[in-house]
C-alpha cells in the first residue's frame, strides 16, 4: 500500500515538474514576459528625439536601461545625471550647440535628458561613422580616449572584438548596451516599423 502511495506522489511530483518546465518554456518564448525586464517608458520622448537626430530609438532605450534603469533621478558618484547619465559639462556644451537654456537640474527632466543624450549620440555617430562599438565606447569612456585607443589597436583586430578597449568599465558598458539593443529591436521593432534607422544589426 505504501509503495502505491509513494508511486502516486512521485507521479504527481513529476507532473508538476513537467508543467513547470512547460510554463518556463512558454514564458521564455513570450515577448510580453521579456518586456517586463526590457520596458520602454518615456516612449514619446525617445521616439521624438530619435526622429529629430536620426538615432535608432532602441539604441537610446538600451543606453538608458544600462545607464539608469529608467530612473530619472539617477546620479553617479562622478556627477553624471538623469536617464542617460550625462555629465553637466557635456550637457552644457551640447545645450550651447543646440541653442538651449541649461542648468544642471534640467538633467533630471526626462525629456530634456533624452534630448541632450540623443544629440550627443548623433554627434558621436557622425564622428565615428556610425560604428556602434566606437560610438558607445566614446559615450562612456570619452571620445579622446577612443581616438587614443584606436591608434594603439592592432590592425587585425575587429571593432566588435572589444578587447581593444583597455577600460573594463567601458568594455562592459559597450557589451551590455549592444546586448540590450539587440533585445529591444527583437521585442519592439515590429510595433514601430520604419523607426529603427541604425543598420548595425541588420541581418544579425
Amino acid at each position: 500500500m505504501r509503495m502505491v502511495i509513494n508511486l502516486l506522489r512521485l507521479r504527481r511530483i513529476v507532473l508538476v515538474l513537467l508543467l513547470l518546465a512547460l510554463l518556463v518554456v512558454v514564458l521564455i518564448n513570450s515577448s510580453w514576459f521579456w518586456k517586463i525586464f526590457y520596458p520602454l517608458p518615456y516612449r514619446e520622448a525617445i521616439f521624438s528625439s530619435a526622429r529629430q537626430f536620426r538615432v535608432d530609438p532602441y539604441l537610446i532605450a538600451a543606453v538608458i536601461r544600462v545607464e539608469s534603469r529608467f530612473y530619472a533621478r539617477a546620479e553617479s558618484h562622478r556627477g553624471a545625471r538623469g536617464l542617460m547619465q550625462i555629465m553637466p559639462e557635456t550637457a552644457a556644451w551640447a545645450a550651447r550647440e543646440m541653442g538651449l537654456e541649461f542648468h544642471e537640474d534640467k538633467l533630471f527632466e526626462p525629456e530634456f535628458n533624452i534630448l541632450i543624450g540623443t544629440w550627443y549620440l548623433a554627434n558621436l555617430q557622425a564622428e565615428f561613422q556610425n560604428n556602434l562599438p566606437l560610438v558607445l565606447a566614446a559615450y562612456n569612456g570619452g571620445r579622446g580616449n577612443v581616438r587614443h585607443w584606436l591608434e594603439k589597436k592592432p590592425k587585425d583586430r575587429q571593432y566588435g572584438d572589444l578587447e581593444w578597449i583597455p577600460f573594463a568599465e567601458t568594455r562592459y558598458f559597450v557589451q551590455k548596451v549592444l546586448r540590450d539593443y539587440r533585445m529591444y529591436r527583437r521585442l519592439y521593432a515590429s510595433e514601430h516599423a520604419g523607426e529603427s534607422v541604425n543598420p548595425y544589426f541588420l541581418g544579425k
